[in-house]
């Protein structure tokens, strides 16, 4: 009865190794320097650097990289389907195949509609009364 459960003991141990050994090897294998000096300044491809590495980065640019991989994916979802579709029409399943499809491109079209509305794919969008720095001189969009 208790060699049923003997499984759950030995991948607890084995989870607990292949976590805690790569930081035991880390540890013994990385050299142990000075950590101040030069080893805390930001290596720029060899080029000393200039002011501070905290640099604000625009959100739309994550934003957009996210949206286009979201759609990027999905895509990659359509591959399959042509691969086998001829198969589904000769079997008799090609109408229900392709509108399954037709919902699924209808998903995606909803969804870059939506993400185009909402304004996601515009580089730069002014919702401020009064913009700052650089972006004092735009002019806002009236809605």
């Amino acid at each position: 009865m208790y060699t049923d459960f003997l499984p759950v003991p030995i991948y607890a141990v084995l989870v607990v190794a292949l976590v805690a050994l790569p930081l035991v090897i880390q540890y013994i294998v990385s050299p142990r320097h000075n950590k101040g000096g030069e080893k805390l300044t930001s290596y720029e491809c060899g080029e000393v650097p200039e002011g501070s590495a905290w640099v604000k980065f625009n959100v739309r640019f994550y934003v957009i990289a996210l949206i286009f991989i979201i759609f990027d994916v999905e895509v990659l979802f359509l591959f399959p389907w042509a691969v086998v579709f001829q198969s589904l029409v000769d079997s008799g399943l090609g109408f229900l195949a392709f509108i399954e499809m037709f919902i699924f491109v209808l998903i995606l079209i909803v969804g870059f509609a939506y993400v185009w509305i909402k304004g996601d794919l515009d580089w730069v969008k002014m919702k401020l009364k009064y913009g700052e720095g650089r972006y004092s001189k735009l002019k806002i969009k009236e809605n």
